[in-house]
């Protein structure tokens, strides 16, 4: 107390919980309505035949801004037992380097005219990615 008997800091008791207001990334309804509103806008842009690599820019610069994406980890991160897993997973380097070496020989085979062997080597590849993922979380609970 001061010489004038006020307090110096305030207790828990003179807060008012109500007034404290969070941030908007950290409010669920929030979220919620930007993940509503991608899922809007990219059945529209598929509805409407917008390109897809317009879409892609969109989505990917409206998630890393209202940062969406890690929303959506921390969402598939509340799954008990399975979803920690999963978010580890996928934050590990590895597959998104596998994903990415495949994009560019994708790339590279379309230029060159193989694009039937394109489609078959992309579905190896995620064959491959989901493989690992689903033995990493075997493994991690057995």
């Amino acid at each position: 107390m001061n010489k004038d008997k006020t307090p110096i800091s305030k207790s828990e008791e003179d807060i008012d919980l109500a007034s404290v207001e969070s941030p908007w990334w950290k409010n669920w309804k929030i979220m919620l309505l930007i993940w509503v509103l991608i899922v809007v806008f990219i059945w529209a842009g598929v509805f409407f035949k917008i390109d897809t690599e317009v879409i892609a820019g969109i989505v990917f610069l409206i998630g890393l801004l209202s940062n969406a994406f890690a929303w959506l980890l921390g969402i598939i991160a509340i799954i008990p037992f399975v979803g920690p897993l999963i978010v580890k997973v996928l934050s590990y380097g590895l597959i998104w380097l596998l994903n990415a070496v495949g994009y560019l020989v994708a790339l590279m085979a379309i230029r060159r005219g193989y694009s039937k062997d394109v489609l078959t080597y992309r579905g190896l590849t995620v064959a491959l990615i989901v493989g690992i993922i689903i033995g990493y979380i075997l493994g991690k609970l057995l």
